[in-house]
């Protein structure tokens, strides 16, 4: 093997002709034939652009091979060496959300079913006020503008909505 056109062609050709054998090598150690693809196309390219030593190397199949391995494991062990560094914050993932209990959410799901019927008792301006306000991100200048009364009105008519739903809320227990 002198020029490295020969080394090419020769090391394409063999993979080519290898290549499901070398795929199954890489499959056996990482168990994943999309990463056992990833690693025999980097071997590829390691061997194919690999210049010191092309001439020291006598039987190509098995250095191919042998190179498909290597890397195989090099990632194999990589990957659980990543996997240790984030077990800690998968582990939190186990916990039970105490606010997610079906007892919280029934409890959640009562109180705001009293706080829509409590806005719905309310007067239409006053409530159509808390809304814009509350749930739709307006600002009590803007509220005011658009039902043309004073912006302290606006604040009377937030207050009354909240004080309302608190009492409805306080009624429950």
């Amino acid at each position: 093997m002198n020029s490295g056109s020969e080394w090419v062609l020769q090391i394409d050709a063999l993979f080519v002709a290898h290549r499901t054998q070398l795929r199954r090598v890489a499959f056996k150690i990482l168990g994943d034939w999309d990463r056992a693809d990833d690693v025999i196309h980097d071997a590829y390219l390691k061997i194919r652009d690999c210049s010191d030593n092309k001439s020291e190397v006598k039987q190509p199949i098995a250095y191919l091979f042998q190179t498909v391995r290597n890397m195989a494991i090099d990632q194999y062990r990589r990957s659980m060496f990543e996997l240790g560094l984030f077990d800690s914050e998968e582990e939190g993932l186990l916990v039970p959300d105490k606010l997610r209990t079906p007892d919280i959410y029934l409890m959640h799901s009562q109180s705001l079913n009293l706080v829509m019927v409590a806005l719905g008792e309310l007067p239409e301006r006053t409530r159509r006020v808390f809304e814009l306000y509350r749930l739709e991100g307006y600002t009590q200048r803007m509220i005011a503008e658009e039902f043309q009364i004073s912006v302290s009105l606006v604040n009377i008519l937030i207050h009354t909505a909240i004080r309302h739903c608190k009492e409805a809320l306080s009624n429950r227990l």
